[in-house]
């Protein structure tokens, strides 16, 4: 039994969504999460012009509100030439998972969130992407030099997985981010489909524990 989240590093609600996922799996230890990425624009070519950015901007209002974490809009607005593509990032986290499968990955996921969105860093920049991913395994304890999770991030393998779990995504009927879902002896159960807090998340998922009890 484990729980699944489907997100991507650079979508904003799930940036919201990260604090509440470790409340949620602080308090249940005894399920492992495993995160999917999906790619919300991956592959993405269209230079980010100021009505983009301006259209970022309300929805980060909209998550701050919410969540109560912090933005860097300034970074935002001041960057040039900007390209909202967001598979590097998810290919990051999937790196993560190859090189570092024991370590932390909710908590590499957020970090390099926090990367682009705290310390408005370019995270569509593998060498960017490298350094935020390996202080966090270094955090954990996980020794791995940037230049070797730069060459994992790079390689036609780590790039053909990237591409292959978001087709799996599609092929769940997952279109939006954040998605969680509580998988069982082969069945998945939604717990939440785009954000909630840690109290709704927590009865949700009794909800479903409760499902899968009675179908026992």
């Amino acid at each position: 039994m484990k729980l699944l989240y489907v997100g991507d590093p650079m979508c904003s609600w799930c940036y919201g969504f990260g604090k509440e996922m470790t409340a949620l799996s602080e308090r249940h230890p005894e399920l492992p999460v495993e995160i999917l990425v999906g790619g919300l624009r991956a592959g993405a070519t269209d230079v980010l012009d100021d009505s983009g950015k301006q259209f970022r901007l309300a929805h980060w209002a909209r998550v701050e509100e919410s969540s109560g974490l912090p933005f860097n809009r300034k970074a935002l607005m001041a960057r040039e030439n900007f390209v909202y593509d967001t598979e590097p990032i998810c290919r990051a986290v999937v790196t993560a998972r190859r090189v570092a499968p024991g370590a932390d990955q909710l908590a590499v996921f957020r970090a390099l969130q926090r990367a682009f969105y705290v310390d408005g860093l370019d995270t569509t920049d593998g060498a960017v992407l490298a350094r935020a991913a390996v202080a966090e395994l270094h955090g954990q304890g996980v020794a791995m030099e940037v230049a070797a999770f730069l060459a994992a991030w790079s390689h036609p393998a780590t790039i053909a997985d990237t591409l292959a779990e978001f087709a799996k995504v599609r092929a769940m009927g997952i279109r939006s981010f954040p998605a969680l879902l509580l998988e069982a002896g082969g069945r998945r159960i939604g717990i939440s489909a785009g954000y909630a807090n840690v109290d709704q998340l927590e009865r949700q998922l009794g909800e479903a524990l409760r499902t899968l009890a009675e179908a026992a």
